[in-house]
């Protein structure tokens, strides 16, 4: 059975590194755009750029990255990005995450669509980073928007 003064330097030893852990700088992202990437048979693909920037003098592993696209309140693509590679060391990465639309939802979407050729959007993503010692870490980014539909010039210039 430990003592009274082990309790209190336990719990002082917990209490300081617990505070120490709530204050170090950890991983930050947000979403800067989301872009027409391309036309293809069965879908459209856009693609959300992701800055994250790295506050630590090793590079970071990206265990996975999750995506929700959502437009009128429903989901109109969903999907995961499996080991998409490692943010850069002490700097910036700038990721690319590309986002399938079926051709089959978008007819789904008319009204919004008919009234200025784009569709608004909620995206929603999940950045897991491998932290060492702390295991995995999530960043849930939100951004909101309109992207735009591809013109026939788009379609028609698409090689895909």
């Amino acid at each position: 059975m430990l003592s009274s003064q082990q309790l209190f330097v336990m719990e002082k030893a917990k209490n300081y590194i617990s505070e120490k852990v709530a204050n170090m700088k950890k991983p930050e992202a947000a979403v800067t755009t989301v872009d027409l990437k391309g036309v293809h048979r069965d879908h459209i693909e856009y693609a959300a750029k992701v800055a994250v920037d790295n506050p630590y003098p090793t590079p970071l592993p990206i265990c996975d990255i999750t995506y929700v696209l959502k437009s009128d309140g429903r989901v109109i693509a969903h999907g995961a990005i499996p080991d998409p590679g490692s943010i850069k060391a002490s700097g910036q990465t700038l990721l690319e995450v590309p986002v399938k639309v079926p051709h089959s939802i978008l007819v789904s979407l008319v009204k919004d669509i008919g009234r200025d050729w784009d569709i608004d959007y909620e995206l929603e993503l999940g950045l897991v980073i491998d932290l060492p010692v702390f295991g995995n870490f999530t960043i849930p980014l939100a951004s909101k928007g309109e992207v735009k539909l591809p013109t026939l010039s788009d379609v028609f210039s698409s090689k895909k």
